[in-house]
């Protein structure tokens, strides 16, 4: 068992939303133990904050969006992702636009932003979700399934007709360095023809290739390359990562995702909260309770509050 963890100063960012097009500034705070990952939008006159949790989610096309009573905050998955590679637990995210910035299109920026302002442990105990017997959610012949492992670890694979792409397969261990050295790096990625035709549904208005890797019919258009060979399913990982975010604590298990998304990714969370059997709470009393919803934190108990 380890201490919760947040950042020990705010850090600030500026800049596009991805699908939105609009100017975004963004600043982390420390929050409190027991907090979660809060975002508040500043733009707005009520002081309503939107918890990264489950109850939370909203439809969304391409993108995980969190909303309470109206007010939502879209594409939150990459900074998301940031602050559950590094371990932290309790924090705001403070921004001014309906959507985080997308920066360079992967979770590296916000990994740079948390290192600079630091991390600091609190006087509280960490808790964990640890998962006992397997759980699946598919969708034809996509599926994506956590099962019991003595620590976490996601396997991921991804099979696109595209010759740069083809079948991509990766194991990721879970831990702050490997995060930052093999999967936050990694840049969201979209076709031609997906990418136009987004433009005409009035979405990805903020996307180019200073943000997005753009695939033609048989090639890259981004002359700077690729950072790995295997990025596109590396980001996969990365969008994985912030999606399980929406559990509320960090899980112990493994997960084997195949040509999953966003949205199977969601499914899965909702159906290991949903499956009381099915894990165990870790807590800081070195006890373990098993499926007791009165032993979690309240951003994942609360009732849902719809749009």
């Amino acid at each position: 068992m380890r201490l919760q963890q947040t950042l020990q100063r705010a850090v600030h960012c500026t800049g596009t939303g991805l699908h939105s097009g609009c100017q975004v500034s963004l600043t982390l705070r420390p929050a409190p133990p027991d907090t979660g990952l809060v975002f508040i939008r500043k733009d707005i006159s009520t002081s309503t904050q939107v918890t990264a949790s489950i109850e939370n989610l909203r439809p969304a096309l391409l993108s995980t969006v969190v909303g309470v009573n109206g007010v939502q905050v879209h594409t939150i998955e990459h900074v998301l992702a940031a602050a559950a590679g590094l371990g932290l637990d309790n924090l705001y995210f403070e921004v001014d636009a309906p959507e985080l910035p997308v920066l360079d299109g992967s979770a590296a920026p916000f990994v740079t932003m948390i290192l600079e302002g630091g991390i600091t442990r609190q006087d509280r105990h960490r808790s964990y979700l640890k998962i006992v017997r397997p759980i699946e959610v598919r969708d034809g012949d996509k599926y994506i399934t956590i099962r019991p492992a003595p620590v976490s670890r996601i396997t991921y694979t991804i099979d696109y007709d595209h010759p740069l792409i083809s079948r991509q397969n990766y194991v990721y261990s879970w831990s702050p360095e490997t995060f930052v050295r093999e999967i936050a790096p990694a840049r969201t990625f979209g076709f031609l023809g997906e990418v136009e035709a987004l433009w005409e549904n009035g979405l990805g208005l903020g996307g180019s290739l200073q943000n997005t890797l753009v695939l033609s019919e048989d090639g890259l258009l981004n002359e700077d390359g690729l950072r790995f060979r295997d990025e596109f399913v590396r980001h996969k990982i990365l969008d994985l990562i912030g999606d399980m975010a929406l559990l509320g604590l960090p899980f112990i298990g493994e997960i084997e995702a195949v040509c999953s998304g966003h949205t199977l990714h969601a499914r899965l969370v909702a159906q290991i909260l949903e499956s009381r059997e099915s894990w165990m709470l870790v807590s800081s009393r070195s006890s373990v309770h098993t499926g007791r919803f009165r032993d979690l934190p309240p951003a994942l108990v609360a009732s849902p509050q719809r749009d």
